[in-house]
């Protein structure tokens, strides 16, 4: 997902990190009140950027050499905290792998930082949420809420591929179709993957962190009640 450093034009560079900076400002406000409100979940939050970390920085072959295909991690993220945190999350998790690892860049960290730590999470949290309220198993509605995080992040660079290099693949359609269908290839089954991961990782949140669950309004306290009795 990781657009390369030079990889988009300059007025689709600023576009995207116009489009990107309020909701990190945005990110940034919410951050920190909620650290003020809660200290016991700074822990919570630092599993969940390093979780971004390790997993966005696992690069898997990509047939688009202008970018690359890994998991993105945002999905817990965005359940546990919504996407406005997350983004700040994702956005310093970007800076440092573009400085310390090449992967991605700064001059296409706005069009990344769009992909993967806003639209991609907020994606996830509507789903979850939706989900909820609609009854489904929590287990299932993380899963899907987190493989379609990584999808719709794909999504997203694809179009991003798309607008700046359209007159090269054919149309705006034709090239989003290119670009998509090769990243298809790898991406839906390692969403599958983050998803069966993310929803093991949040059955063992449950086991210790099942009174913050409930305080961030992840969970009612009889949710977490009738799943701790299934653990049992």
């Amino acid at each position: 997902m990781h657009i390369m450093e030079g990889q988009l034009p300059l007025i689709w560079s600023a576009f995207w990190f116009a489009f990107s900076i309020p909701v990190i400002i945005y990110g940034i406000y919410k951050l920190n009140k909620l650290v003020s409100e809660r200290r016991e979940v700074v822990p919570l939050i630092a599993v969940a950027g390093a979780f971004i970390f390790v997993l966005s920085s696992l690069k898997l072959p990509s047939a688009v050499t202008m970018s690359s295909s890994h998991p993105t991690g945002t999905g817990l993220s965005a359940i546990l905290f919504g996407p406005a945190i997350t983004s700040v999350l994702g956005v310093i998790v970007l800076l440092y792998q573009a400085l310390l690892l090449s992967h991605g860049g700064l001059s296409t960290l706005g069009a990344n930082t769009a992909s993967m730590a806003i639209i991609g999470p907020f994606i996830a949290y509507i789903f979850y949420k939706s989900a909820s309220k609609a009854g489904m198993n929590f287990y299932l509605n993380v899963f899907l809420a987190t493989a379609l995080a990584d999808l719709a992040t794909y999504i997203v660079t694809s179009l991003q591929l798309a607008l700046a290099y359209h007159g090269d693949y054919g149309s705006y359609l034709e090239s989003f179709a290119y670009f998509a269908g090769i990243f298809a290839l790898t991406q839906i089954p390692v969403a599958i993957m983050e998803g069966a991961l993310t929803a093991l990782i949040m059955k063992y949140v449950i086991q210790i962190k099942s009174d913050t669950l409930i305080d961030l309004k992840v969970l009612s306290a009889s949710a977490v009640t009738r799943l701790k009795e299934t653990m049992e």
